[in-house]
């Protein structure tokens, strides 16, 4: 079993409150727009594996360690990680021809800022992660990331993390 902690969309900001959230967690993935090295550097002082994929923020010193693309497989699930992704339905039609030829069991991606996760019937019933925007750059009004599981084939234990509203440092919580 792996415990992962997800997070997107810092913008160069890494709030202190997501450590109470990854303490406990044995992998932390990033789904792009790290905002800089500075972030990157913070995730990989934690001494747990880091994986993640650059966002169009991104400058070349974030682009030169993380691919755009990431696929791997965590424990028996196959997973996808991308920055611009889309969501079930709505896919970008490049991306979509390939999800469809190849697609994983469990598809991550950020950029909308909008925290989302849900599955796609019309791709194998895979589930698709959109952790929201951890930083206070964007449109978003909270703050928000993931954190779950990954056992055999099976993804669970799906938490929310609500990390407070963008612009202010308020207590985070678990919401479902």
């Amino acid at each position: 079993m792996i415990r992962i902690g997800l997070l997107s969309d810092t913008h160069g900001y890494l709030d202190p409150l997501v450590w109470d959230y990854l303490d406990d967690r044995d992998e932390i993935w990033h789904a792009g727009d790290f905002g800089g090295a500075d972030v990157v550097q913070q995730l990989q002082a934690a001494g747990k594996p880091l994986r993640g994929v650059f966002g169009n923020i991104d400058d070349e010193v974030v682009r030169a360690e993380f691919p755009e693309h990431l696929r791997f497989l965590c424990e028996q699930v196959p997973v996808w990680m991308t920055h611009i992704g889309g969501q079930p339905g709505r896919f970008p039609r490049d991306l979509l021809a390939t999800l469809q030829a190849n697609g994983p069991r469990l598809f991550i991606c950020g950029h909308s800022h909008i925290l989302q996760v849900g599955r796609d019937k019309s791709l194998g019933n895979m589930l698709c992660l959109n952790p929201g925007a951890a930083g206070h750059h964007g449109f978003h009004t909270l703050r928000t990331m993931l954190r779950f599981e990954i056992d055999g084939p099976q993804v669970r234990a799906m938490q929310v993390v609500e990390l407070g509203p963008r612009g202010r440092k308020t207590p985070a919580a678990i919401v479902s």
